[in-house]
């Protein structure tokens, strides 16, 4: 099993504006279903029923190369 991360979108929205979706993206960016998730918790479930370990954002501006930013769904 590998990893996958569960992006909120817009990416590099401003502060204070609002999450449209979840996409859920291998470690290059692209999307493991091509899919935007309502919620959270959509996209963490398809990505454990493909088999992936799901990485959710712990920050707001998120970069896949430092772990300080994900932690385990």
């Amino acid at each position: 099993m590998s990893n996958v991360y569960v992006e909120p979108q817009p990416t590099g929205r401003p502060e204070g504006t609002a999450i449209t979706h979840y996409t859920v993206e291998y470690a290059g960016g692209q999307s493991i279903d091509g899919k935007n998730h309502a919620t959270q918790e959509s996209a963490i479930s398809a990505a454990k029923a493909k088999g992936f370990k799901p990485l959710v954002a712990r920050v707001r501006n998120t970069s896949k190369g430092n772990p300080d930013h994900w932690r385990a769904a």
